[in-house]
Order: structure tokens, then C-alpha cells, then sequence
């Protein structure tokens, strides 16, 4: 069975949300970030990849109006927003800082 995109975000564990297309050159950029952070923090974060292309009422719903955006959940509450590309060690802190 497939979760829904609602049951992903209300998590207690921290879920990243990676809005990204693939023509989007930055969003290129922060794949392998993202990897990076995913192997630093473990299972204490979950990142989800959302395609605004294939995804575009999801992209609406968060009033993604560029890529990449990231959004930080926990529990459904959303703390965090940014667009464009972040370094690693900048996103660890982030979501650290919302433990």
C-alpha cells in the first residue's frame, strides 16, 4: 500500500520534502547534498523527493513557486522553508535544530 503524501509529513520522525524538476539544474545540485545529509543523519530524518511536474497539486498546496524548494515537517507542523540550493553542513544544522 501506498502512503499518501499527508500520512508521510505527519512522521515524528522529520521529514525533508525536496520540491525538484528534472530540467532544474540546481535541483541537480542538491541531489547528491541530499544523499549526503540522508548518510550522515540516518534514520533520524526521512527525505521525500516530490517531482512538481508530476506533482502539481502537491506543489500548489505548499505554494512551491521555485526549484528546488525544501520544506522540514514533524508530526505535520510545518518548520522549515527554503528555496534554492543549501550546503550540507547548513541542512544538518537545520534539521538538528528541530529535533
Amino acid at each position: 500500500m501506498k502512503s499518501s503524501f499527508g500520512d508521510i509529513i505527519n512522521s515524528d520522525t522529520p521529514v525533508l520534502v525536496d520540491f525538484f524538476a528534472d530540467w532544474c539544474g540546481p535541483c541537480k545540485m542538491l541531489a547528491p547534498i541530499l544523499k549526503d545529509v540522508k548518510s550522515e543523519l540516518g534514520d533520524s530524518i526521512k527525505i521525500v523527493k516530490i517531482d512538481v511536474d508530476k506533482n502539481p497539486s502537491i506543489a500548489s498546496k505548499y505554494q512551491v513557486r521555485g526549484v528546488p524548494t525544501m520544506l522540514l515537517f514533524k508530526n505535520g507542523k510545518q518548520l522549515w522553508r527554503q528555496s534554492g540550493v543549501l550546503q550540507k553542513r547548513d541542512i544538518v544544522q537545520i534539521i538538528q535544530s528541530h529535533k
